[in-house]
């Protein structure tokens, strides 16, 4: 209940943030909207209708957090074909047939298809879109109107474009070109000019402000028009009266045609694809590390288009470009989609003269901006940085895209990525005979606060990613999740990436998120992102630590303790351990231990059984060494399988007096009257009000562990604290 009210509290507190957000989304959305309309051969107010319906129906309906929705600029080309070819009434039709099928892929599910992209591939995608954007925007930012058939011809025009500018003698270029440079200006200085008052007006609406000032001062203050060219002022905007007017009748007549169908399909392919990388994309955009619900956002998705299909407007997708401009102003939920479309609707009934005296070089610029952010350089360093492999991706993808389109585009970059791994791990075999297999198993550890161990095999990577995120997903976020890759031999980049995701998502939500397992895999990079793989021969060494061996040297620091992850064949203090009598000891690797070594907690591999039967182990224990000698005993927690030991021989030592340590705990050992008195108040205190390990005597030495599997750095913490502390209590036994 409390949760639901700080839901509402923070909605509320939110609000002013996300209407100012829809505004300047709007004031994007609106030369958009009227220019993809106009490009898929629609009716201007087309796109307008598209925005507003999908704003309004997504933002109650969705599945997302901070998406903006409304035509797209995939779909011009597919759009297009559809209205020239059917008309465009019945072209209406196909948009809500289309709807119906997105819709029926919500139903379906099908929102499983975004786990299946590359993250590479995808800001190879994102930064394509990026310089597509600042491609066909720049020239407009500068008022110099080209037509070219290329995305990459758009860019190489840029200095021609610069040129002409410089060289402009008409007025009311120049001053149209003044208006762009000056906005763009404003994007990249404002946020390094740190003046509190300045900004409680962000960027997108100074430029605003002031393109209206300026219409005005010569209006009114000089009494002469606007010098900037009216080809570069916003027009085209209907009264609203007209718009009710002009409200198509759709036309069923052409419905069971095969160009009919093959629209639908086309358009439905499309606006799906390019919805479901938007919402990923923009997931990784959201500073709160939300996950969207694709499957309801389909369903809103088609909802809205049926909706817009009716009312005269094109299909609805989720768009990247005012996604991101909604982050960059700070809307944090659903209600800056709504508002996004509200704004239109009062901008078309009420504004549409105060619109005119916005300048379009001064809106393309936010555009340029945009999309500059999309495709900045540093996108390339970080790219690198991860892995000189996931470069290769990310470029495929990009040149692809630019070239050919963005289906084909990101098909190129899952090809891609598929063929780098198979060639990393030198073995296709490990992806052909694994791909189909089940390879994750999450369940519920009760012991004190319940844990969620997730144990992943095989290999794990883009292309059955969606198997763990499944599991994943059932977790509450403010709960403790283990994820153990210790039986994975390969983890991509996307993988990495998405569990990074999740560990920042629980710290935020009061939870713990742990990975495990990946101390003996190699990587080529030392970002925590890069893919690791399982060798034959594991090298630890210092540049390749994961972040378990990060929080592992961090805590040795604040522990005052040593740290080593090298790999160590001397195990002879565990030979004489009851636990290892039918064990083959491996090695032990992350060692930490204190200044005279008498406490040591490590992790250790180890084999149980051999040839068909053999199972290799990893797991976290504790071990120190007593200063006199003590019975030799095992103790457990009292379960099934030791009751069930008694019938075959095992008694349990029951300690005189302490009823409720010999109900609870199993404990054995040779030598039973001398364990019952080595036993006393202070040892059988300590058990009984202390969570529950496995702890071993040999004599000489105390072996300590929880699970037969590695341990978190939380559950390691515990485990040494609570090693220490026996430690102590046998210290001082008398």
């Amino acid at each position: 209940m409390n949760s639901k009210k700080n839901n509402i509290k923070n909605f509320f507190l939110s609000l002013p943030q996300n209407i100012f957000s829809g505004f300047v989304v709007s004031l994007i959305a609106l030369p958009l909207g009227l220019g993809l309309a106009m490009a898929s051969d629609a009716p201007p107010i087309a796109g307008i209708i598209t925005a507003i319906v999908g704003g309004i129906v997504v933002s109650i309906l969705g599945g997302s957090h901070v998406t903006i929705v409304g035509p797209g600029n995939g779909l011009v080309g597919v759009t297009l074909v559809a209205i020239t070819t059917l008309g465009l009434e019945t072209a209406f039709v196909a948009v809500m047939c289309s709807g119906v099928l997105l819709l029926l892929l919500g139903f379906f599910r099908m929102g499983a298809l975004a786990d299946f992209f590359p993250s590479s591939a995808i800001q190879g995608m994102l930064a394509a879109i990026g310089l597509i954007i600042l491609g066909k925007q720049f020239h407009i930012m500068l008022a110099h109107k080209i037509n070219r058939s290329d995305t990459i011809d758009y860019i190489l025009e840029i200095p021609f474009t610069l040129n002409d500018a410089i060289h402009y003698e008409n007025k009311g270029l120049i001053f149209a070109a003044l208006a762009g440079i000056l906005s763009l200006s404003i994007m990249f200085f404002y946020s390094k000019v740190r003046n509190k008052y300045l900004q409680l007006i962000p960027a997108p609406m100074w430029i605003v402000i002031l393109s209206i000032a300026f219409s005005y001062y010569f209006e009114i203050g000089l009494h002469e028009a606007n010098p900037i060219s009216k080809e570069y002022m916003i027009s085209g905007i209907p009264a609203f009266e007209d718009i009710i007017a002009e409200l198509p009748t759709p036309n069923f007549s052409g419905v069971w045609s095969l160009p009919f169908w093959g629209s639908v399909l086309g358009l439905t392919l499309i606006s799906s694809i390019e919805s479901l990388l938007s919402i990923k994309a923009v997931d990784k955009l959201d500073p709160e590390k939300r996950r969207s619900n694709v499957n309801r956002d389909l369903k809103a998705l088609g909802l809205a288009t049926i909706g817009s299909g009716f009312l005269g407007g094109i299909n609805v997708v989720t768009v990247i470009a005012r996604s991101s401009v909604n982050v960059n102003q700070g809307g944090s939920n659903r209600s800056s989609n709504f508002f996004h479309a509200l704004f239109l609707v009062i901008f078309i009934v009420f504004f549409s003269t105060q619109l005119t005296r916005i300048p379009l070089p001064a809106l393309m610029a936010i555009l340029v901006y945009t999309g500059y952010k999309l495709a900045a350089p540093s996108v390339i360093t970080k790219m690198f940085s991860i892995g000189k492999e996931q470069l290769i991706i990310f470029f495929i993808t990009l040149i692809v895209t630019l070239k050919i389109g963005l289906i084909t585009g990101i098909i190129a970059g899952v090809i891609a990525t598929l063929i780098i791994q198979i060639i990393i791990n030198k073995s296709a075999g490990l992806f052909l005979r694994n791909v189909l297999k089940p390879n994750v198993l999450m369940y519920k550890e009760q012991d004190g606060k319940a844990n969620y161990y997730v144990s992943v095999k095989h290999f794990c990577s883009f292309l059955n990613y969606f198997r763990l995120k499944k599991h994943l997903d059932e977790v509450p976020e403010n709960q403790d999740v283990i994820v153990d890759f210790s039986l994975c031999s390969f983890v991509d980049h996307t993988v990495m990436e998405n569990i990074n995701n999740y560990q920042e998502l629980f710290a935020k939500r009061g939870g713990h998120f742990d990975v495990i397992g990946l101390d003996m895999h190699d990587t080529d990079s030392t970002h925590p992102f890069a893919s690791r793989r399982l060798l034959p021969v594991p090298k630890i060494i210092k540049n390749s630590l994961t972040r378990r061996q990060t929080s592992l040297e961090k805590l040795a620091k604040d522990y005052l303790l040593s740290y080593t992850p090298k790999r160590k064949k001397e195990v002879s203090f565990l030979n004489h351990f009851a636990f290892f009598g039918t064990k083959h000891i491996n090695h032990i690797y992350n060692k930490l231990s204190n200044e005279d070594k008498s406490i040591k907690l490590f992790d250790i591999e180890f084999s149980e059984g051999e040839f068909i039967a053999k199972e290799v182990i990893r797991t976290t224990m504790l071990h120190f060494d007593l200063d006199h000698t003590i019975p030799e005993f095992t103790l457990d927690r009292e379960g099934f399988l030791e009751k069930v030991s008694a019938f075959a021989g095992i008694k349990d030592i029951d300690i005189e007096n302490h009823d409720d340590f010999s109900s609870r705990f199993h404990l054995i050992g040779d030598n039973k009257k001398s364990i019952a008195q080595f036993f006393n108040d202070d040892i059988t205190h300590f058990f009984e009000s202390n969570p529950y390990y496995h702890v071993e005597s040999n004599g000489t030495a105390i072996l300590i562990f929880g699970k037969e599997r590695l341990a978190s750095v939380k559950e390691i913490k515990a485990l040494f604290d609570y090693g220490k502390r026996l430690h102590e209590v046998f210290k001082n036994h008398d």
